[in-house]
């Protein structure tokens, strides 16, 4: 078992890898971490974490390697291009917890399972209020022995849920951005409905929270709206790549995801007026300006 006292690697430390990596150190494992940024590694150190000057070192001597990085593109670069695998020990257990392809998570665990290595596919939900309080979803794709000599690990980060084999775990982060992404839109729409029929959004807000609509979207996401706070949890260039990656899936299956596709338009003009790095609450922005408001 992978328990507390053993070293683990991670990679990514950005607004979701910095406070899992946190959450990791304070349940006492011992951490070499690795970020592209070193700044926003050295952050850890205070914590106890060592700092190392690429992948390839960090990962030497560790028991499991975690990845928090941004695309697949990303991932593939540090495992290979980055020489992670060259130096990975036997046996060594990769959990990925980015959000990337299925076909990508099913090519990285065939390449790692041929070499040696074991894989799990294990994106997360909850943005960085979950990574910070440790009760991220986790979604993990793999072989079920593998999770469970996990089982520290993830509880020191949330609550995983093994949902299928190699790529299922990527599938099933897929369903969840579709549905985040709709509702975060439908809640934009009904708090831009209520303002312009000139009642006040926050008193709506607190009005239907206790109704059959309540969600943690409208919790959380429609108070960003009304207070304005787009300082980014998940932000709407990550939305932006998670939805191209939903309907790409979808097409490949020959199904056609209207509500998906819509939002992804939205998404996608928001970004390219420069929104990209907001949070992805801030789809309000791009709906008051199909409506001409400021």
């Amino acid at each position: 078992m992978i328990g507390a006292g053993s070293t683990l690697a991670f990679l990514g430390t950005g607004l979701m890898g910095r406070p899992m990596a946190t959450n990791l150190l304070g349940a006492g494992f011992r951490l070499r971490v690795w970020n592209r940024t070193r700044a926003k590694a050295q952050a850890l150190e205070p914590l106890g974490a060592e700092v190392l000057d690429t992948p390839a070192e960090a990962v030497q001597g560790a028991r499991a390697v975690l990845l928090m990085l941004e695309n697949g593109a990303v991932v593939s670069e540090v495992l290979l291009g980055l020489g992670v695998l060259e130096v990975c020990s036997p046996n060594t257990l990769v959990i990925d917890l980015s959000s990337i392809a299925p076909a990508i998570a099913r090519d990285h665990a065939h390449l790692l399972t041929s070499r040696g290595l074991r894989y799990l596919d294990a994106p997360v939900s909850g943005g960085t209020v979950g990574a910070e309080k440790g009760t991220l979803a986790i979604m993990a794709g793999g072989l079920e022995s593998d999770i469970q000599e996990a089982q520290a690990v993830f509880a020191a980060l949330g609550k995983v849920t093994h949902v299928g084999p190699h790529g299922r775990g990527q599938l099933c982060k897929l369903v969840n951005q579709s549905i985040v992404a709709i509702t975060i839109g439908a809640v934009a729409e009904g708090l831009l409905l209520a303002r312009a029929g000139g009642a006040d959004p926050v008193k709506v807000r607190e009005a239907i929270l206790g109704g059959f609509c309540q969600s943690r979207i409208l919790e959380l996401h429609g108070e960003r709206m009304n207070t304005r706070s787009f300082q980014p949890g998940g932000t709407v260039k990550n939305q932006v790549k998670d939805l191209k990656a939903v309907l790409e899936v979808a097409a490949g299956l020959g199904l056609k995801l209207p509500l998906t596709e819509r939002v992804y338009g939205l998404f996608s003009d928001l970004a390219a007026s420069g929104g990209e790095g907001l949070d992805h609450s801030a789809l309000l922005l791009q709906l008051e300006a199909l409506n001409g408001i400021s």
